[in-house]
Formats: C-alpha cells, sequence, structure tokens
C-alpha cells in the first residue's frame, strides 16, 4: 500500500541507504491519481532506518507516560500493608478504598474517549496526566478511609485518559502492521512503572521523614515533567516539521478511514464494541488484582513485609515486560510471514491464555518463589493477551472512532476490577484465603478469547459510516 503526497504538502528531503532520496522514491511510485491504491512493493523502503524514525519518538513518550501513570497507580498497593496497620483496615476495607479508584477509572472511560476524539491527543493526553499527577500527590494529605477514596477516585478520573489517548496516537503514527508491536512497547511501560515503584517507594517510605506521605508527593510531581516534553514534541503527523516524506508515506501507507464523526452511543450497537468490552470486563480485572493486591498477598501468605517486598514485585513486572513486547511482536510476526489479522491476533491470545492457567495454584504453594513465578507468568501473558485485545480497536474500526472504543472498553475493563476488589477482600475475610480468586484469574482469559470469537469470528470491521451488512451487523 502506498500514499500519493497531495502537492501542497512539503517536506524536507532525506537520502535513504541506496542514496535515493525519500521524496523522489515516494513521487516515483506513486500513481497519479490523488488516492491511495494498492502497490506491490513494500512500503517500509519509504521510511528511515526505525533509530532516524519521528513516529518510535512518539512511541517513546507514550512508554514514559504509560510507565508514570502505572507508578502512580502502584504506590498505594506496595504501602499497602503499612497503611492498613496504621488505619486499622480490614482486608474488606482495603478492597474497597481501591474499588473507589477503578469505579472513577469506569466513569472516566465513559467520557474520557469522546474528550479525546474531540479535543484531539496532543491537548488530552496532557490534561489527563496533570490530573491524575495533582491527584497522586494529593493522597499525601488523606487522613483515613473517607480521604483517601476521594484521593483514589481523583486519581482513577485522570488516568482514565491514559490509553485511550495512546491507543488514539498509536493509530494515528503507525501503520497497521506496526501497531501491535508500537502498542506491546508503549504498554510495557505499566510494567516499568510497576517495577520502579517497589523499587523506590519502600525506600522513601523508610528513609524519608514524610514516610508514606512522600512517597506519594514524589511520585505525583514526578509526572508533571511529562507534560513539558509532550506538548512541544507532538503534532499529528502531517502537521509535523521534522517527519520526512517518506517516512509520512510509510505512516499513511494504509487506506484512510473516511473523515466523519460517528456518535459515541451508536458504537456500543455493534457486535465489535461488545467483543473489545467484554473481553476487557473478564481480564483488566485480573490485573487490577495483581497489581493492588500483590503485596498484601504475599504479606499475607508468607509473611513478606514491605522491606522485602520490592524484589519480588520487580521480579513479576520484569516477567510482564517481555510478555507485553512479546505478545505484540508474536503477532506482528505471524502477520509478516502472512497470516490474515484474525489468524495472527487470537493465536497470540490463545497462547498468552494458556500461559496463565497455572496462576490457580499460586495460593496453595508452600514457597513464596513458586508464587512469584506463578504470577509473574501469568502478568506476562496477561500483558502480551492485552497488546493484541487493545490492537484489535484499530483492526476493526475506523481511526475516527478509536479512542471512544478503547474508552467503552476500559469502561467495562474498570467496571471488572471494581467487582473483583470489592468480591477480593470479602472473599479473604470470608473463607480465609485467596484460592478462588487465583482460580477465577487462571480461568478468565481463555472464556474472554471464546467470547471475542463467538461475536467477531472474522475481526470483521465495523461498518459504523454504513449500513451494516450480514458479516459485521450491529446488535439489535
Amino acid at each position: 500500500m502506498e500514499v500519493g503526497l497531495p502537492a501542497e504538502t512539503t517536506r524536507t528531503t532525506t537520502t535513504d541507504t541506496t542514496g535515493t532520496s525519500a521524496s523522489s522514491a515516494a513521487n516515483a511510485a506513486a500513481p497519479a491519481p490523488q488516492s491511495v491504491q494498492p502497490l506491490d512493493y513494500d512500503a517500509t523502503a519509504l521510511s528511515p532506518p526505525w533509530y532516524q524514525s519521528y513516529r518510535w519518538i512518539i512511541c517513546a513518550l507514550l512508554f514514559f507516560a504509560t510507565t508514570v501513570n502505572y507508578v502512580d497507580r502502584a504506590v498505594f498497593g506496595v504501602l499497602g500493608e503499612t497503611l492498613k496497620k496504621e488505619f486499622g483496615w480490614s482486608a474488606t476495607r482495603f478492597g474497597d478504598i481501591n474499588a473507589s479508584f477503578t469505579l472513577a477509572y469506569a466513569i472516566g472511560f465513559l467520557f474520557v474517549g469522546w474528550f479525546i476524539d474531540r479535543v484531539g491527543t496532543r491537548w488530552g493526553y496532557a490534561i489527563c496526566l496533570t490530573i491524575w499527577s495533582l491527584a497522586a500527590a494529593g493522597h499525601a494529605l488523606a487522613r483515613g478511609t473517607l480521604s483517601f477514596m476521594l484521593a483514589r477516585f481523583m486519581l482513577g478520573i485522570g488516568e482514565s485518559g491514559n490509553f485511550p489517548a495512546a491507543i488514539k496516537t498509536t493509530a494515528e503514527w503507525f501503520p497497521k502492521k506496526e501497531r501491535a508491536t508500537a502498542t506491546g512497547i508503549f504498554n510495557a511501560g505499566s510494567n516499568v512503572g510497576a517495577i520502579i515503584a517497589p523499587a523506590v517507594v519502600p525506600w522513601i517510605a523508610l528513609t524519608w521523614k514524610g514516610g508514606w506521605k512522600d512517597a506519594f508527593i514524589i511520585t505525583g510531581i514526578a509526572g508533571l515533567a511529562w507534560v513539558f516534553f509532550w506538548l512541544p514534541l507532538y503534532r499529528k503527523p502531517r502537521e509535523h516539521k521534522k517527519l520526512t516524506a517518506g517516512e509520512l508515506a510509510y505512516i499513511e501507507s494504509d487506506p484512510p478511514d473516511p473523515a466523519v464523526k460517528v456518535p459515541w452511543v451508536r458504537l456500543i450497537r455493534f457486535r465489535q464494541t461488545w467483543a473489545f468490552a467484554i473481553g476487557k470486563f473478564m481480564t483488566d480485572s485480573i490485573w487490577w488484582f495483581y497489581l493492588f493486591w500483590f503485596p498484601v498477598v504475599m504479606n499475607d501468605r508468607f509473611n513478606i513485609d514491605l522491606k522485602n517486598i520490592g524484589l519480588p514485585m520487580i521480579t513479576v513486572y520484569v516477567l510482564a515486560d517481555f510478555g507485553s513486547v512479546g505478545g505484540g511482536w508474536l503477532s506482528s510476526r505471524l502477520l509478516k510471514n502472512g497470516w490474515s489479522v484474525n489468524a495472527a491476533r487470537k493465536t497470540a491470545m490463545l497462547v498468552c491464555a494458556l500461559c496463565i492457567v497455572p496462576v490457580v495454584f499460586a495460593p496453595i504453594t508452600s514457597h513464596p518463589w513458586v508464587a512469584v513465578w506463578l504470577v509473574g507468568v501469568a502478568a506476562a501473558a496477561h500483558q502480551g493477551f492485552s497488546a493484541n485485545l487493545f490492537t484489535l480497536t484499530s483492526d476493526m474500526f475506523p481511526r475516527k472512532t478509536i479512542a471512544s472504543v478503547v474508552g467503552i472498553g476500559g469502561f467495562a475493563g474498570a467496571m471488572g476490577g471494581f467487582f473483583l476488589n470489592m468480591g477480593a477482600g470479602r472473599i479473604r475475610d470470608m473463607f480465609g484465603s485467596y484460592v478462588i480468586v487465583f482460580m477465577i484469574a487462571g480461568s478468565a482469559y481463555l472464556l474472554a478469547l471464546l467470547v471475542i470469537h463467538l461475536l467477531v469470528p472474522q475481526l470483521e470491521p465495523a461498518n459504523v459510516l454504513d449500513e451494516p451488512s450480514p458479516a459485521a451487523a450491529p446488535i439489535t
């Protein structure tokens, strides 16, 4: 595929490895009509090497934003046992405070995708990150259950903007063949953030004068620095002065989406939307459980406290990092080997789902490091599954609707987290263990993939702009 560059668009030409200017190559290969037409060569040749390509700088910005996002949300979980003892919380009360975050996260997703689709990723992302950074620092002002719930609620509202903005940015800056890889890379920031939190937060809480309060303040304020890089560096590809003509042609090598707005409420009529949303509901809840409850579970089961929780948590999220990149790489590799989008995405998701099943043994093993590795492999597979699940939105929907669809799915995923957070503490207080929760964690992904396959057996594009066809009819 190739895009013929409009005559009014000007770019600085650059020389590729064969000595031919990128702009000349694009013009020579472009057909005369001013429209996108299929070509018989790989458009990758038009783009400079990855280390000279501006789209990967954008991907790096998404990675760092996601890292900040997860540092800020993970601090409460790392400090969970300390805060439980200081404020006398039961497992149920701790779960309810976590649930206030996921409830706000769900509410935020109801409107944040719509907001970003209309405001744009540049300002929408900056506004959301500013809100959540201030809310993260505001935890230091909390004095009890209700004030912590308020701080968590505001954090959830702000953080709900990260993934709709990041997925939309990926769709704007990457052709379809690279989106799963780019998504896997920026999604790895969630694991890096979850690694930084247990590495830094205990040290701050145990050595700094302000204790746990300083941990919230420092991690919250650190997020504001990202905004000062994002605003100067980000523009849409056609508006960016540092983008070469060759890279622009490569980014736009997929057929363009119609420039039309789709009402948000219309999206919920489509099976494709429900497939994504149900997948998020069933699997995001498990990730929330790992993030918020893992330190508490390890203390409860193996008496591992704040001084010793760092290495187990780092191990889990280092493994998760490999899973995030690996899951995206696997489906992208299968696509390059000639597999269909449907087969590549679902095969990668199936591999990940099967790797998660053994986590059911984590709460009954007698050795803490066996539990750590079981949860770590499951977290890695979750991230690989999630990278492909996110990418389904760009496979099935026009770019103009992606942030809204991700917002709907994010709402469903956060509501799953809300119910599991409410339930996990009550299950622990009622039965004295987390066995039931881990049984849910081990089976959720296979069931989610089954539902997705039944709803969209071929990943049919949603006809959100036209009358429905039998292959992609909306739910009526």
